[in-house]
């Protein structure tokens, strides 16, 4: 079998576990407070163009999505989120696990517009019982969304300035990062996202990392106790330095990006022979994740040989599936899933 499911199959790129085992017995100060991590943290406020944020190390990305909410959000408060983000279908309860609702947009591409956010606060405020309801306190998105789809780097900016119109921290999930930024569509860069975000997180799990992703804060009003809250929530690894080899590694000589890029490039040509087959994509992505309807017969038998996730039923006789690259895809494996798509 061979496994298209998602992008977190594999163990970690070599030269993470290289630069593991050449450290295994360097002795170093626990909690993040090593040199490796602090290397990383220098390298990643480089690659932001931000010399002045806060870097932070968390072992996944469910403990960084609610561990930044909840240290943003006042008690009534919630975050607002396109009904499709992953903080409201994928992560069981966990932000409302801390005490805050999530308030949804409907969003039929995965992402929400700076319209749509404005009019949600607006009607929040214009009601009169506005005080018996949760009042909307941030705004968080994905990029890429879990639709594989993108923010252009004009959709973001006017986000943005909604978002500081009305004093709404916006916060990006990018627990897919690369695969976003080194996509042949992207039009944002990570120097843009540090300037049009409050915070948002590099993930490391999904392109390229054992586990483990980065917490980049550039609001200095968001800065204040956040260790604190990555230890109040479980987020805080005794053994930092696992966290800090990594990414320190993967900042280096442009390893980030490179492992993205091979995902990318894999998927585009996915997505080409799915559309040669004459398959429609339920949405338009140019990143790893790819979306095709596929006739229920065709994907029986795609099902044989390959392991692929099941998104929707589109209807009786089709059904759109997601097959997902990743840093360690090999090319033979995508080679031979063309060879079988037209053969089917």
């Amino acid at each position: 079998m061979i496994i298209f499911e998602c992008d977190y199959t594999e163990g970690a790129h070599p030269e993470i576990l290289k630069k593991m085992e050449e450290t295994n017995y360097v002795q170093a100060p626990g909690y993040g407070t090593d040199a490796f991590c602090e290397s990383a943290r220098e390298k990643i406020k480089k690659a932001c163009g931000c010399e002045t944020a806060d870097v932070h190390f968390l072992v996944g990305g469910t403990q960084a999505n609610f561990t930044v909410i909840s240290s943003i959000l006042r008690p009534f408060q919630g975050v607002i989120a396109a009904e499709s983000g992953h903080i409201n279908v994928h992560e069981t309860g966990a932000v409302e696990g801390t005490g805050h609702k999530v308030l949804t947009l409907p969003s039929e591409d995965g992402k929400i517009t700076a319209d749509q956010v404005r009019r949600m606060y607006e009607s929040h405020w214009d009601d009169a019982a506005h005080e018996h309801m949760v009042q909307p306190g941030m705004v968080y998105i994905s990029h890429p969304t879990e639709n594989g789809t993108l923010y252009s780097k004009e959709e973001l900016e006017e986000l943005y300035d909604t978002c500081r119109e009305r004093n709404l921290p916006l916060f990006l999930d990018g627990a897919r990062l690369g695969y976003g930024i080194m996509s042949e569509a992207s039009t944002l860069t990570l120097e843009d996202i540090a300037a049009l975000t409050d915070v948002f997180y590099i993930g490391g799990t999904k392109v390229g990392a054992l586990f483990g992703e980065a917490v980049v804060i550039v609001s200095p009003a968001l800065k204040k106790d956040f260790r604190y809250m990555i230890k109040h929530n479980g987020g805080m690894l005794a053994k930092g330095r696992l966290l800090g080899i990594q990414f320190d590694t993967l900042f280096t000589d442009g390893l980030y990006y490179k492992v993205a890029e091979h995902a990318d490039r894999l998927a585009m040509r996915l997505k080409a022979a799915f559309q040669e087959k004459g398959y429609g994509l339920r949405y338009d992505s140019y990143t790893n994740q790819q979306f095709p309807i596929l006739p229920n017969a065709h994907m029986e038998k795609l099902a044989e040989k390959y392991s692929f996730s099941f998104w929707e039923a589109v209807d009786e006789g089709h059904t759109a599936v997601r097959f997902c690259t990743s840093w360690a895809t090999k090319e033979e494996a995508v080679r031979q899933l063309m060879e079988d798509i037209q053969d089917l």
